[in-house]
C-alpha cells in the first residue's frame, strides 16, 4: 500500500476534526520531572477519567465526552508514549509505572475523586491503580472496565506471552504504524459498524508513536489484570457482544474475579465506545449515580 493510499484510508472528515479541535482539544499537562501528559477534557461535574487501549488515544472518547458533558467532567489521557505524552523511562514498563503517571496527572489536574474507566489495555493501568493498598485507590469511587485486556503476565500464560510479544513487534516492524492502521484496525469494530466509526478507529491507530506502542506491548505481555482484582471499590465490567479481541468469554473471567456479572453492549465490537457512544455513556451515567 502506498503512503498516499494509506493516508486516504486513515483520513477523517474535516467536520469531525473541526469538532474535535473545538470541543475536545488536546493540551499538555506538566506532571513533574519534565514529563507531560496530553489530555482532552469536556464537561463539568464529577470526574470520569478514561484510559484508552493499545491502538487508540484520547481523541477516541470524543462522542462519549459530548454526551456526558452536562453531567460530568470527562478527562481522557493519551497514555505515556502516546500523542504528546512523555514516554515512561523504562523500555519494559509495568502497570504500576503507568498507574504512577496517572496518579501524577490527577494531582496536576486537582482530581480528588473520580470514576476510573479502563478500556482494553487501559484496564491494566486501571486495575493497578484500583488495587487495595495502591496510592490511588482511595480516590477512585468506582472502577469501570470495558472489554478489559487481562494481559499475559501470569506464569500459566508464558507460551502465549512469547507468541503475542513476537507477533505484535513483527507486525509493527513489517507494516509500520500506517500499515497497521490500514490493515488491522478493522478487527476493532463489528461488521455492522458505521463507516464513520471505522474512520475514527483507523485515524486513532494511525497516530500511534512507535516507541509508545512498543512500551505498551510490554505492558500487554507482562501485565496480569486478574492478579490486581478484585479492586478496592465497586466495579462494573462490560464487553461488546461481538468483540473478537477481548471476547465476551474472556471478559466474563474478569467479571467473575470481581464478583459481578458481565454487562453486554449489544451489537458492538471491541471499540464499543466509538461504535456505540450512547450505550457506553449510559453505562457511565449509571456508574456516576451509584
Amino acid at each position: 500500500m502506498s503512503d498516499a493510499m494509506a493516508t486516504d484510508a486513515q483520513a477523517l472528515p474535516a467536520s469531525e476534526l473541526a469538532l474535535l479541535d473545538a470541543l475536545f482539544p488536546a493540551r499538555s499537562v506538566p506532571v513533574g520531572g519534565g514529563a507531560v501528559v496530553s489530555v482532552r477534557e469536556r464537561g463539568t461535574g464529577p470526574a470520569i477519567v478514561c484510559l484508552h487501549g493499545i491502538g487508540s488515544g484520547a481523541a477516541s472518547w470524543l462522542n462519549v465526552a459530548l454526551l456526558l458533558a452536562p453531567q460530568a467532567r470527562l478527562i481522557a489521557w493519551d497514555a505515556p508514549g502516546y500523542g504528546a505524552s512523555t514516554p515512561l523511562a523504562s523500555t519494559t514498563p509495568t502497570a504500576a509505572d503507568y498507574a504512577g503517571r496517572l496518579h501524577a496527572l490527577l494531582d496536576a489536574l486537582d482530581v480528588p475523586s473520580c470514576v476510573l474507566v479502563g478500556h482494553s489495555l487501559g484496564a491494566l493501568t486501571a486495575g493497578a491503580a484500583a488495587r487495595g493498598g495502591s496510592a490511588l485507590a482511595s480516590r477512585i469511587r468506582r472502577l469501570v472496565l470495558i472489554s478489559p485486556a487481562a494481559g499475559y503476565g501470569a506464569p500459566s500464560r508464558a507460551e502465549a506471552r512469547a507468541k503475542v510479544h513476537a507477533e505484535r513487534l513483527a507486525t509493527l516492524d513489517e507494516l509500520g504504524i500506517a500499515g497497521m492502521a490500514a490493515k488491522r484496525s478493522g478487527r476493532l469494530v463489528a461488521d455492522g459498524a458505521s463507516e464513520l466509526a471505522r474512520q475514527w478507529v483507523r485515524w486513532n491507530m494511525a497516530r500511534l508513536n512507535d516507541g509508545g506502542y512498543r512500551q505498551a506491548v510490554e505492558l500487554l505481555c507482562n501485565g496480569d489484570l486478574l492478579a490486581d482484582l478484585p479492586p478496592a471499590m465497586p466495579v462494573r465490567v462490560a464487553c461488546g457482544t461481538l468483540d473478537v479481541v477481548t471476547t465476551p468469554e474472556a471478559c466474563t473471567q474478569v467479571a467473575q474475579r470481581c464478583g459481578v456479572a458481565l454487562e453486554p453492549i449489544e451489537g458492538a465490537g471491541h471499540a464499543s465506545y466509538v461504535e456505540q457512544p450512547q450505550a457506553v455513556a449510559a453505562l457511565l451515567r449509571e456508574a456516576l449515580a451509584a
